[in-house]
């Protein structure tokens, strides 16, 4: 056991001794420039000259990144322009669409009223035919266009309609009857 001892007091003896051997040689390599040189001068490095050519390069990739922002710069402000423009259009298209909406209901109503007007008048002048003598009817009938005077026909209740068409001329009567047969032909079936 004591030869145990022994070794590891020889081991760590060695080992200490490396370490300050490796020390003092640091010491001696870093020291020496230091004492080499002159008290008073400074002790930084020079600074290194760089050719005229790489400076120019500098200056020139400066003034191009420069002119690059200025560019992204000129056109940042044309986009803000174009969005404040359309962003205005917008608010205009707006504007005429609730405008042409309103007009569009104006208008539904406008002609909703022109719709039962009409469907008034034509009602009243049915009942007028109506009322007339058949004869008396027949001689307007006869003069009337034949679509026009199919229209008022189909009307009419059957049985004025019929002295009406009795007292038609037959051309006319058959006229008027192939308009009244044929105005819901081309309507669809199913």
């Amino acid at each position: 056991m004591a030869r145990q001892g022994a070794n590891r007091t020889g081991t760590l003896l060695a080992i200490s001794l490396l370490m300050i051997s490796s020390a003092i040689i640091r010491i001696g390599l870093e020291s020496g420039p230091a004492f080499a040189r002159e008290p008073g001068v400074d002790a930084s490095p020079e600074p290194v000259a760089q050719p005229e050519a790489a400076t120019g390069d500098v200056h020139l990739l400066l003034q191009r990144l420069r002119e690059r922002e200025a560019e992204l710069q000129d056109g940042e402000a044309r986009l803000t322009d174009r969005l404040k423009a359309l962003e205005i259009a917008d608010a205009a298209v707006e504007r005429k669409l609730v405008e042409l909406r309103e007009a569009e209901a104006a208008l539904k109503a406008t002609l909703a009223m022109a719709q039962v007007a009409a469907e008034d008048d034509l009602v009243r002048l049915t009942d007028v035919y109506e009322k007339m003598k058949p004869k008396e009817a027949a001689i307007l009938f006869e003069e009337m266009d034949p679509a026009f005077a199919a229209g008022f026909l189909g009307r009419m209740q059957p049985e004025n309609a019929a002295g009406v068409m009795a007292g038609l001329s037959p051309q006319a009567a058959y006229t008027i009857s192939v308009i009244l047969a044929g105005r819901n032909a081309s309507v669809p079936k199913n």
